[in-house]
């Protein structure tokens, strides 16, 4: 008997072929990652990548080259894996930023140029408001380091404990060590504001202190009347005004000024802590009817944005606050890449004197 041979195929499944490049994907279902792209170009990988981190490497390729890989990754959709960057390169590219409050105009014009600053060099930044409280300035640092920032930078801010990675200060002069601080010349800047009123022939100035938020108002009111006595002007305890309550408004100079135009107290010029306190005693003394200058002379410490378009326009010593939260950003960043470099540990900028209109020789009445 005959047996019939059984023949039994086995189907194997067929070898999948290479995609062609146009096969690439790019309807969001899920896209590519940077070997894909690099495949789907005919490059490296590391090509790829140098163009997309903007690495100086990359502009020795050609343009057309640069050119099609950033027209992969803009159809594409692709993003690098910043986690996975982070954890290789041992950096974030973000930095923490800690301000007391973010309205008044000397925090604005600081942030302008860190901002710009930050933005160049490809870094990211949080920005947080202590607003005095103690326990913020403890906690804050410690968050924004357990959100892996690479930096600190205190804008007019005490540090209160060693920060643990690269940080810098701005307007406040510390002795931690490992920190840099970015300040100004304050004995130049109270030297020029005094000068100034002394020349204009003024004796009988109204000093104002700053609050105790602000960490300069005691190193500044130090270096005032140390200027003051070098420009023979007297420092009376009468003509002497402290902000003593934490309000960063005109408001508070204004009240102050206020009170003491009722007690009827002479004075020919404001020597302000800044421009807000300036502003505020302006307006105390066209409320009371005087004419700023003519019958008092006001000059203001810091050049933000409204002095000179304040009626009068403030005359102001300028601190070069945006270069200051530039040069910040500098100073961090290469303490970021290089540790164990050797770093300053304050770099000191030079103030200027604005002369614009709220300041005029006394008169002649006025005299002492």
């Amino acid at each position: 008997m005959r047996h019939r041979r059984q023949v039994i195929r086995a189907t194997l499944p067929r070898k999948s072929t290479p995609q062609p490049h146009d096969a690439l994907k790019s309807d969001g279902s899920k896209p590519p990652g940077l070997k894909e792209i690099a495949r789907y170009l005919g490059l490296s990988p590391a090509s790829v990548s140098m163009v997309i981190n903007d690495v100086p490497l990359a502009k020795a390729m050609t343009a057309e080259t640069r050119a099609r890989i950033l027209e992969a990754v803009k159809k594409f959709n692709y993003r690098p894996n910043l986690l996975a960057r982070s954890l290789s390169k041992r950096e974030t590219r973000t930095i923490g930023v800690i301000v007391p409050e973010s309205s008044d105009g000397y925090y604005t014009r600081v942030m302008r140029g860190l901002e710009e600053a930050l933005l160049d060099a490809g870094y990211l930044y949080f920005t947080v408001s202590h607003l005095s409280r103690e326990d913020l300035l403890r906690e804050y640092p410690l968050l924004l380091r357990q959100r892996a920032v690479d930096g600190l930078i205190y804008m007019n801010t005490k540090v209160a404990e060693p920060p643990g990675i690269p940080a810098v200060t701005i307007s406040y002069a510390t002795k931690e060590p490992g920190v840099t601080s970015v300040v100004v010349d304050q004995r130049l800047g109270a030297r020029l504001s005094l000068e100034h009123l002394a020349k204009l022939g003024h004796k009988r100035v109204l000093m104002m202190k700053g609050q105790p938020s602000c960490l300069e108002s005691g190193e500044r009111w130090r270096l005032m009347l140390k200027a003051a006595q070098e420009c023979g002007i007297e420092v009376r305890p009468e003509l002497s005004l402290e902000m003593n309550h934490d309000q960063l408004t005109p408001e508070l100079a204004y009240t102050k000024v206020a009170e003491l135009m009722r007690s009827r107290i002479r004075f020919t010029a404001v020597c302000a802590f800044n421009d807000t306190s300036a502003i505020g005693a302006m307006r105390a003394l066209a409320d009371a009817g005087l004419h700023c200058p003519d019958d008092v002379s006001v000059v203001g410490f810091d050049d933000i944005g409204v002095a000179g378009f304040y009626t009068p326009r403030l005359t102001t010593v300028r601190q070069p606050l945006e270069a200051m939260g530039a040069r910040a950003v500098t100073e961090l960043i290469a303490r970021i890449r290089e540790p164990e470099a050797k770093h300053p540990a304050k770099v000191v900028m030079a103030p200027e004197l604005m002369v614009r209109e709220s300041t005029a020789p006394v008169k002649r009445s006025a005299k002492d």
